[in-house]
């Protein structure tokens, strides 16, 4: 993957970015320089399965850290592999805290994204402890959560366009789209539809 500027530039910008918040401890940087590779190695997975224009640069994957859609996928991973490949909770937490204070956009180190999923315009967006299929994607103000505790399941390719969500005991199937300014709550959806309104009075319509 290629990108704007060296690693080892966005590995600086990065622990200014961390230290102008919060104390850094030594382990702290040393987690952040030893992690560096690892979390571009799954930024480049994921930019390299979308067709979004600003992932790529004359059909190579492109990381450009000052196009914040890439960064808000950067800053989630980085705290997600801190968390889990690490179990410094601390550092997760002060990665995520960043990502909420640069993007404003809530992905919670602990909850499991997949390994591509897409996002636009993020701002306002909330994404709970659900389960994501592959290729999942959001935009502006979506929320995903819970209902008395429990969490939806996404297929693969879901798409949330703006103002939508998914709350509760739902199953959504693959290839699936919330159109803007819909809710689904506590019910199933089918494959390969097309989502209106609010639940209980959905319109589900099949893709053509």
């Amino acid at each position: 993957m290629i990108t704007s500027i060296p690693l080892e530039t966005i590995e600086q910008q990065l622990l200014r970015q961390l230290s102008s918040f919060f104390f850094l401890s030594e382990e702290d940087i040393g987690l952040i320089k030893f992690k560096m590779k690892r979390v571009i190695s799954r930024c480049e997975y994921c930019f390299s399965h979308t067709v979004n224009k600003y992932y790529s640069y004359n059909g190579e994957t492109f990381f450009n850290p000052y196009q914040s859609a890439q960064y808000t996928i950067f800053l989630y991973y980085f705290a997600n592999t801190i968390s889990y490949e690490t179990g410094n909770q601390l550092l997760a937490d002060k990665l995520y805290y960043l990502n909420k204070i640069m993007n404003a956009c809530d992905l919670y180190h602990e909850v499991e994204l997949p390994d591509f999923f897409t996002l636009d315009h993020p701002v306002g967006s909330v994404m709970g402890r659900a389960r994501y299929g592959e290729g999942f994607s959001f935009s502006q103000n979506c929320t995903v959560g819970n209902n008395r505790g429990i969490y939806p399941t996404l297929g693969q390719n879901v798409q949330m366009c703006a103002n939508s969500s998914i709350i509760g005991d739902c199953n959504i199937g693959d290839n699936v789209i919330i159109r803007a300014n819909s809710g689904v709550k506590d019910e199933n959806v089918p494959d390969n539809c097309i989502v209106f309104g609010y639940s209980p009075n959905l319109t589900i319509k099949q893709k053509k």
